[in-house]
């Protein structure tokens, strides 16, 4: 681990304070905190630190306050901060990703949530810095060199991916091999479909990304056994808006690819669908593909909650919803091509 890292938590309660240092000590960080959001912002203009774990609710500045400060300083402004909150609602985690928040933690902690949310965006933070200095090194760069640079970047911007995908396995119930799937399908669609070769790498690149935003989402949700209540569902709902927050601010290709998907891939052909009820084409063919390839792999595979169903199930749900859920000419290309689809699962359990 490396020792440099630095780390400030800001927290009104000791006793949270010392629980979290005594957590991420063990990484050997080397920590530093604040009891309230002043302090806070009085010990950064002295001190660098490479990331912030902030409490929501301190007298004085709450940590709304003291993150929009952050944000509005060119020299703090691309600090992660992570948000420490015994908040889960819908309302607070939006507004906290909204000001420029990476995640949040709840509160009172769990020791292998913690290390992994704050390795996870320290390696985030050090490939983002990699990124800039790329790109500033193109602009002064021969074309073989510029070649190698722009190769560089896309290594960069998928290493991100698996990341954040690690980060997303370890909190829901998405699996590797579902996440595998998926990717396979979107690129084996994108190929019939007609997009070039390098769109078809991107969404295969960018796919498993698609439910990101479930790291925002209230694990006792994720991980419940039964049916979901109305007000459950409208919460695990939030997951698309949740994943375009959280990369929406990246401009390089794969990522915003991730974005796209992460934002449209439960909106439906015919506008019944969610976050913003988008209608046929002006869904993105990414979105388009990736909410075929993720319905098809959740039908096809056993969840917590269901059984798989059979191929002659899957087929006629497809059918009925072309037009429906589904691109119409998306489903057509499928049942043309279906058993290589049916290959991609079966080879991939």
């Amino acid at each position: 681990m490396n020792m440099t890292n630095q780390i400030l938590i800001v927290d009104d309660v000791l006793d949270n304070i010392q629980v979290a240092m005594n957590i991420l000590k063990e990484d050997n960080y080397d920590l530093a905190f604040a009891r309230n959001g002043v302090e806070a912002l009085e010990l950064i203009k002295f001190q660098e630190f490479d990331l912030i774990l902030l409490d929501i609710m301190m007298p004085e500045m709450d940590g709304f306050q003291v993150c929009t400060k952050l944000k509005e300083n060119e020299k703090t402004r691309a600090i992660p901060i992570i948000f420490l909150t015994a908040k889960v609602d819908v309302d607070s985690i939006a507004e906290g990703f909204e000001l420029g928040a990476v995640d949040y933690v709840t509160k009172p902690f769990h020791a292998n949530e913690l290390l992994a949310r704050v390795k996870t965006h320290l390696q985030l933070a050090n490939a983002n810095k990699e990124l800039k200095e790329l790109n500033a090194a193109l602009k002064t760069k021969s074309k073989l060199e510029h070649h190698r640079l722009t190769n560089e970047i896309e290594d960069t911007q998928k290493e991100v991916i698996y990341m954040l995908t690690s980060l997303m396995e370890s909190f829901s119930d998405e699996t590797g091999k579902h996440i595998s799937r998926v990717a396979e399908y979107s690129r084996l669609l994108a190929h019939y479909y007609g997009l070039n070769d390098d769109d078809a790498e991107i969404i295969y690149a960018a796919a498993p990304m698609h439910d990101i935003g479930k790291i925002a989402v209230d694990s006792k949700i994720l991980h419940k056994k039964g049916k979901l209540t109305t007000e459950e569902y409208t919460a695990m709902k939030e997951h698309a808006t949740f994943g375009h927050k959280i990369l929406q601010n990246s401009q390089r290709k794969i990522l915003k690819a991730a974005e796209i998907i992460a934002y449209q891939h439960h909106e439906k052909w015919d506008g019944s669908g969610y976050p913003r009820g988008l209608k046929a084409e002006n869904i993105h063919i990414y979105g388009r593909i990736v909410s075929f390839a993720d319905v098809f792999d959740a039908l096809s595979n056993p969840r917590a909650y269901k059984k798989a169903w059979s191929k002659e199930e899957v087929l006629n749900y497809i059918t009925e919803e072309a037009g429906k859920h589904f691109d119409p000419h998306l489903v057509e290309l499928f049942l043309k091509h279906q058993d290589e689809f049916v290959a991609i699962n079966e080879n991939n359990q």
